[in-house]
């Protein structure tokens, strides 16, 4: 069992950046690749981008790619997603989810423990 909590979120002006963090409960978590998932009012949770168990590989979405960045640290059982430039159409629930299969995905069925997210609201 791994518990998720994500933090960071807040309300933003467009063209501002925010830095969410996830948070484990367990240094297991280092085995875990991770995603990031949004959920905007009234549409289906999106895939973000993902980092691999180790740190050294990351996927995007092609609308974050080039302002987002996810890191981790193990260290700290952390992982980040910091949002750089951020636009209107950013503004969701803000998910991250442990993923214990090879290779990537940005099918959220796959991913199998969700924090309970973070808001991230950006204004024009």
């Amino acid at each position: 069992q791994v518990q998720l909590v994500e933090s960071g979120g807040g309300l933003v002006q467009a063209g501002d950046s925010l830095r969410l963090s996830c948070a484990a409960s367990t240094a297991t978590f280092s085995i875990y690749s991770m995603g990031w998932f949004r959920q905007a009012p009234g549409k289906e949770r999106e895939f973000v981008g993902f980092i691999n168990w180790s740190g050294d590989r990351t996927t995007y979405a092609d609308n974050v790619k080039g302002r987002f960045t996810i890191s981790r640290d193990k260290a700290k059982n952390t992982v980040s997603l910091q949002m750089n430039s951020l636009k209107p159409e950013d503004t969701a629930v803000y998910y991250c989810a442990t993923y214990a299969g090879s290779g990537s995905t940005t099918n959220q069925y796959q991913y199998d423990y969700w924090g309970q997210g973070t808001q991230v609201t950006v204004s024009s």
